[in-house]
């Protein structure tokens, strides 16, 4: 009998909660989305991903049923039919919109009503949120009382109150500085913790490859990249190396396992090239330096997201 790896078997098992299947949207003639299929499962975050204009806010409009592709289908778990249903659904979206003359609690009471939830449940579920933020004493205040960052957190708060099945945040950390970017990226692991899931669109690749389990680059409308944020980073060719060392390690510039080099005061920046296994470097190495600190890893996603779409380069499957 064969044996199939557990981790294998919980993947191929997970019951997607959003699936979309060939889909195609055009606007005056030009394709915006472009043939996408991928899938979402349960109370996994997953990275929507793709630079200005590849097509990621159009994809996320359709999944809203703000706009209804042209061919291809989008299905959700919610019920047997796979139909849209939008109390399901938190939505923060990329373009803020608070009205500022609103009060913070009216503001988050109305909303909550609009995805099924009682005024009073509302309400105290709002109060709960406000003092986890810090933004209790505001809940009688105008928005327009509020900072660019406690709107946003306001607007993060209206799209979680009704306790979704599905969270999409489009750009949740544009405009935060660094420690109110902590608070979301743990808010959102708290999300996932409450098996909640999550479709994450962000620019912040940092925060992107901390958070993410599986990833969909998209680019003028088109796949990329999609699947497993580690098997993603585990095909591509080439391995980053950082190396602490005694000698002289001019020769490292000039090897030709080696497809670039910094050297500076007994350190060394590398980036190996393509094919070139960790082991066989490391022989080059011995006698030749004595190394004092040596870490060999795969480049972060920022450097895969630039070369994939800049270049089109795309690991091996």
């Amino acid at each position: 009998m064969d044996i199939i790896p557990l981790t294998s078997y919980i993947k191929k098992h997970m019951s997607a909660i959003l699936r979309v299947e060939s889909v195609h949207k055009q606007f005056d003639g030009t394709k915006a989305v472009d043939g996408v299929s991928f899938a979402v499962n349960q109370g996994e975050i997953f990275g929507l991903l793709g630079p200005n204009g590849a097509g990621k806010t159009t994809l996320i409009r359709m999944i809203l049923h703000i706009f209804e592709p042209d061919s291809g289908t989008i299905r959700f778990s919610f019920s047997p039919d796979g139909r849209f249903q939008p109390e399901r659904i938190g939505y923060l979206p990329e373009e803020r919109g608070l009205f500022e003359n609103r009060k913070v609690s009216d503001t988050l009471i109305f909303l909550a009503g609009l995805k099924g939830v009682p005024a009073s449940q509302a309400r105290e579920r709002a109060l709960l949120w406000l003092e986890r933020l810090q933004l209790q004493k505001y809940f009688n205040r105008q928005i327009r009382e509020l900072s660019k960052g406690m709107q946003q957190k306001i607007q993060l708060i209206a799209a979680i109150l009704h306790e979704p099945d599905l969270v999409i945040l489009d750009e949740p950390f544009a405009g935060l500085d660094p420690i109110n970017q902590e608070l979301f990226r743990d808010l959102i692991l708290e999300l996932k913790a409450q098996n909640t899931t999550v479709l994450l669109s962000a620019h912040q690749m940092h925060l992107v490859e901390d958070l993410c389990d599986r990833i969909f680059l998209i680019n003028k409308g088109r796949q990329v990249l999609y699947g497993d944020l580690r098997e993603i980073k585990r095909a591509w060719a080439e391995d980053w190396v950082t190396l602490d060392f005694r000698g002289d390690g001019r020769f490292l510039k000039e090897s030709a396992l080696v497809k670039s080099a910094q050297i500076e005061n007994g350190r060394a920046q590398l980036i190996l090239r393509e094919g070139v296994r960790p082991k066989e470097f490391l022989s080059e190495l011995m006698g030749r330096l004595e190394i004092e600190q040596i870490a060999i890893k795969k480049p972060p996603l920022h450097h895969i997201f630039v070369e994939t779409v800049t270049r089109g380069t795309v690991p091996a499957p």
